[in-house]
């Protein structure tokens, strides 16, 4: 039988979020095991935030470029897809993860590869390569940090057609003919912006009535208008019934909801995610494989005092900077308990408390143009009952997005609580608007007062400057 290893914290999944919850936890001086069934650096390492944004970069590049005096003429050609997809492999390490795992080495903590599955109480059991098998005790915590993983519908056809998800839509080696993209959200608008931009005629197709209907109304819009003028299809109101590819090979029919047929190379569904908690040994805690984690705000499993589940399981914000974000507040409040420190636990912005996924979450899309959220939108606070007010600015009229770019076209919007005079959300849509959203994130998280912000003094001719617009428009 094999023998059993204590460690003071088990970790399943070695994601950014399962490595920094490992950190966090080795600075605390406790033991650590990290168990990882594909490549250290996880999903958003080699199938999301990275080759997705290194496949956006030169497309985002050409069209600012494009958008400037003296510039545009210079950059009319085609992307050079091959270079690009080659410096997309670059960014995702060629799929090997070396470097990710002498890092999280360096922290300490012992990596395990394998499938890690719990067996009872504080128990993991490690299946690995060539029928190795480890059996882990965790003296004070187990951590769930096995992310989520695109879920394809159950459509007739859908299962042998060898339909693309996120995975295959950010790792792709050439460039599709036509592609359709089924879905609206922000994995569907951003391979639609790179695919696009990169050769394929992109199709969209979206269930509802716009694009990103997450964020403020106006960003869908705007999004959609710019896809539209880049020689993107966009449809709303449509829903597919069936697929159907011979073989799964050559192109795929798409058939929509009304019997209207669809020819592509290529089909990315969009459509959603699931916990990839369906075989990690939960029925042996009681608790259903598959599901989604429920969790208090120090990311411990709600009715345990022992397991954690932290990032995208829990399904509080299913984004890579939420989850290290958890991660170190997991990290903070293992540690404490173990060393018997009294938790914050009712200091709502404490070390032990993950308030931002409530109320201050923050978001890039990386579209063309950029749309950037923190906090809540107008509809979100208005339901929450309070007394809010949506103050609007055309971000063109700015002096620095004239400068960025020529013909700026972008919006601004900022939430404020009326009776307590702070800023509850923000959205930007426009280009380079990203850069804007941690001054944002930083007025939501820290409730700085109206008042206060007019003395945060923005640098002109920055976009920037939006803010001083934005607060003479509230205060006339």
């Amino acid at each position: 039988m094999t023998e059993a290893v204590e460690y003071d914290v088990v970790v399943l999944g070695a994601g950014p979020t399962g490595e920094n919850v490992a950190d966090r936890t080795r600075a605390a001086g406790m033991s650590t095991a990290v168990v990882e069934s594909e490549l250290v650096g996880g999903e958003c390492s080699y199938w999301a935030c990275m080759p997705s944004k290194a496949l956006l970069r030169p497309v985002i590049t050409r069209a600012d470029a494009r958008r400037v005096a003296g510039v545009r003429s210079a950059v009319q050609g085609r992307l050079d897809a091959p270079e690009v997809l080659a410096h997309r492999d670059d960014y995702a390490s060629h799929w090997k993860d070396g470097g990710q795992v002498r890092w999280l080495e360096s922290t300490g903590a012992r990596l395990y590869r394998g499938q890690g599955r719990l067996h009872g109480p504080r128990k993991v059991v490690v299946s690995g390569p060539e029928n190795e098998h480890h059996v882990l005790i965790a003296r004070h915590a187990v951590a769930v940090c096995t992310g989520s993983r695109a879920v394809l519908p159950d459509l007739p056809g859908v299962a042998g057609a060898k339909a693309w998800t996120s995975r295959e839509a950010t790792s792709a080696q050439s460039v599709p003919g036509r592609l359709v993209v089924v879905g609206g959200g922000v994995v569907g608008t951003e391979m639609a912006t790179a695919w696009q931009a990169l050769g394929s005629q992109v199709t969209m197709l979206v269930r509802g009535k716009g694009l990103l209907p997450r964020m403020e109304p106006f960003v869908g819009e705007l999004v959609a208008d710019a896809l539209t003028e880049a020689g993107a299809r966009v449809r709303t109101d449509v829903s597919v019934a069936a697929v159907q590819r011979d073989g799964g090979g050559g192109p795929v029919t798409v058939v929509l909801d009304d019997g209207e047929l669809i020819d592509a190379d290529e089909i990315l569904f969009a459509t959603g995610r699931a916990p990839r908690t369906e075989d990690i040994g939960l029925e042996t805690v009681g608790i259903d494989p598959g599901s989604w984690l429920r969790v208090d705000d120090s990311c411990r499993v709600e009715g345990s005092e022992w397991l954690y589940a932290v990032g995208d399981v829990n399904r509080r914000a299913l984004l890579t900077h939420q989850g290290k974000y958890q991660a170190r507040i997991a990290g903070a409040a293992i540690a404490a308990r173990a060393q018997h420190v009294p938790l914050l636990e009712t200091d709502r912005w404490g070390a032990h408390a993950a308030t931002a996924d409530h109320d201050a979450v923050p978001q890039v899309v990386f579209t063309d143009p950029e749309a950037a959220a923190v906090g809540r939108s107008l509809a979100e606070a208005e339901a929450t009952g309070r007394r809010v007010r949506a103050v609007d600015y055309d971000l063109g009229s700015v002096a620095g997005a004239g400068l960025f770019v020529d013909d700026y076209r972008g919006r601004a919007r900022m939430v404020v609580d009326l009776d307590r005079e702070i800023v509850l959300g923000a959205t930007f849509v426009g280009p380079g608007v990203g850069e804007l959203l941690h001054s944002a994130t930083i007025a939501v998280a820290g409730e700085v007062p109206i008042n206060r912000l007019w003395h945060a003094v923005p640098s002109y001719p920055t976009i920037s400057e939006v803010w001083l617009r934005l607060l003479e428009t509230y205060r006339d």
